[in-house]
């Protein structure tokens, strides 16, 4: 009596798939169980961000104005 121990293709990648998910669900529930952290009213880097924003912001019209006539026209029009 001689048995075949491989397994075929269709068997991994469903093997593949339910470890995948069993990974993600783990996961999820481990965010889930976390504790939130305490937030206040307004955090201190949407702020800073903000500000690196806006001056990325000027600092990319102003190189538009220099190198597109037709786009410093459109936005004079504005």
């Amino acid at each position: 009596m001689k048995t075949d121990s491989t397994i075929s293709g269709s068997e991994m990648l469903l093997t593949v798939i339910a470890i995948r998910l069993a990974v993600l669900v783990l996961a999820g529930w481990s965010l889930v169980l976390l504790p939130r952290q305490a937030h206040d009213g307004a955090p201190a880097c949407a702020l800073a961000l903000a500000t690196t924003i806006e001056t990325q912001a000027t600092s990319n019209i102003a190189s538009l104005h220099v190198s597109d006539p037709a786009f410093d026209d459109m936005l004079l029009h504005d």
